[in-house]
């Protein structure tokens, strides 16, 4: 993850709480696609940890998605976030998927396109 990002999924964890899984792998590389990432996943409601993909369980849980970008929210950010909530939904079996796009700055053009899809928010973080 990026030195920039970093700062902001943290903080934002830090208001939230639950575990924090960053760099998250929801699609592994083959010869047909490219591997994909999610910037943080969140299981709200659990110990308040950091922690590896490979040591927690989706499924069945209330989970969070989160995509940060530092400045505006923007389309390439917005995609992050609707896409990345289709692929945990789909490979991982969670109970629910709140995706989060996270920036510092809003668009009040865009954010209300975003927020017309379910379980799906922006967040506006101070940048860190």
């Amino acid at each position: 993850m990026s030195k920039h990002e970093t700062p902001l999924i943290r903080a934002y964890w830090q208001q939230v709480g639950g575990t924090l899984i960053e760099e998250f792998p929801a699609v592994k590389r083959t010869q047909h696609n490219e591997a994909r990432y999610i910037d943080a996943v969140i299981i709200p409601g659990e110990e308040t940890k950091v922690t590896r993909a490979a040591d927690v369980s989706l499924e069945g849980k209330d989970i969070m998605c989160v995509q940060a970008k530092r400045g505006r929210l923007g389309m390439y950010l917005m995609g992050q976030a609707l896409f990345s909530q289709q692929l945990l939904e789909r490979g991982f079996n969670p109970k629910s998927v709140l995706s989060v796009a996270l920036c510092t700055r809003d668009d009040e053009v865009l954010r209300p396109l975003l927020e017309k899809h379910d379980n799906v928010k922006v967040i506006v973080i101070g940048p860190h």
